[in-house]
């Protein structure tokens, strides 16, 4: 049996999510990127050079932690190398997605201060986390995919400078697409709110509730597991 035929109903929902990231503009013309760890060492990948929009079954690669192409007639993605060394450093990782969502964009480009950093919402502050800026490298290297290395273990998402989003988590691929949604949303709220005035953000006390909160959910804090101890620890160490 193929990877194709195994792992159907993954592809199927893969294929919704690429649809759904460019019916939003998260991702135009060729950009953006999304992997999902199917097995310890099998990874469904999207290829290069193609719209998400337009994506087939047929266009599908699988991968192995290498960098090996497994199955699938196209070349995956150029920016493998940061899906290999995500996967490679964070086990505990199934899906990750890269794209460009506008409002939180901004957040990439500005030399203001990163909101995204700070507990502003209770959805974001316990589903998404704090959202770190990578420093900016040339896209499709292995420089930038090794810029994340300093980061990788204390946080699930990311903003590249100059460049993107990169959001991953421990569920399935459609789960990230939600974690992306939410912060976009987030990101809308914080810029209105820089256009007319300052922004307020949750306190210690109440990010101390959040932790309550996020044990009532059963959530799992962000990072590798054992690597932050709590959500106050995260936003006010």
């Amino acid at each position: 049996m193929s990877y194709a035929e195994k792992y159907e109903h993954q592809m199927k929902e893969f294929l919704q999510v690429c649809r759904r990231l460019s019916e939003n503009m998260y991702v135009t013309s060729h950009g953006g990127n999304l992997a999902w760890r199917l097995e310890e060492d099998l990874i469904l990948i999207t290829p290069t050079k193609l719209n998400k929009g337009d994506i087939r079954n047929e266009d599908l690669v699988f991968i192995d932690l290498q960098g090996k192409r497994i199955e699938g007639e196209r070349k995956p993605t150029g920016e493998s190398p940061m899906y290999l060394n995500f996967f490679g450093q964070r086990p505990d990782i199934s899906s990750v997605i890269h794209c460009h969502p506008p409002y939180t964009n901004a957040f990439a480009i500005t030399e203001g201060d990163n909101w995204l950093m700070r507990p502003i919402f209770p959805e974001p502050s316990t589903e998404v986390g704090p959202v770190p800026v990578v420093p900016y490298g040339e896209p499709l290297t292995q420089k930038l995919a090794d810029n994340f290395l300093p980061y990788l273990r204390k946080y699930n998402a990311f903003l590249m400078e100059n460049h993107g989003l990169v959001i991953m988590s421990p569920e399935g691929i459609y789960r990230t697409l939600e974690l992306i949604e939410i912060l976009e949303v987030t990101s809308q709220s914080l810029l209105a709110t820089l256009a007319i005035g300052e922004i307020k953000e949750i306190s210690r006390e109440g990010v101390q509730a959040l932790d309550n909160t996020m044990r009532t959910r059963n959530l799992p804090l962000f990072g590798a597991p054992g690597e932050n101890r709590s959500l106050v620890d995260l936003y006010f160490a």
